[in-house]
């Protein structure tokens, strides 16, 4: 099936500079990120996570060493986001 769809210039300029990034044509770029769309939009956060919390599980590390872990990588992800400009 082929379908025609208006895009703003600059979305299309960055589709093209993606595709050619992942080495694929533009057709089958746009055709796998939707996709990938599809497959992520009909899967629950909780089943997305799974993998994480099957890995913490096994790990075991304590729940205070994993809410301490996340705490430390989200002040240095914000330390990094303030130094680089980017916004928060």
């Amino acid at each position: 099936m082929t379908l025609t769809i208006d895009l703003p210039q600059d979305t299309v300029d960055r589709i093209r500079s993606e595709a050619q990034a992942s080495g694929k044509d533009v057709a089958t770029f746009v055709r796998e990120a939707v996709e990938a769309k599809l497959v992520v939009s009909g899967l629950s956060f909780r089943s997305i996570l799974e993998p994480i919390h099957q890995e913490v599980d096994g790990s075991g590390i304590s729940e205070e060493m994993l809410g301490a872990l996340i705490d430390q990588e989200i002040a240095a992800t914000r330390a990094e986001r303030r130094t680089s400009g980017r916004p928060q």
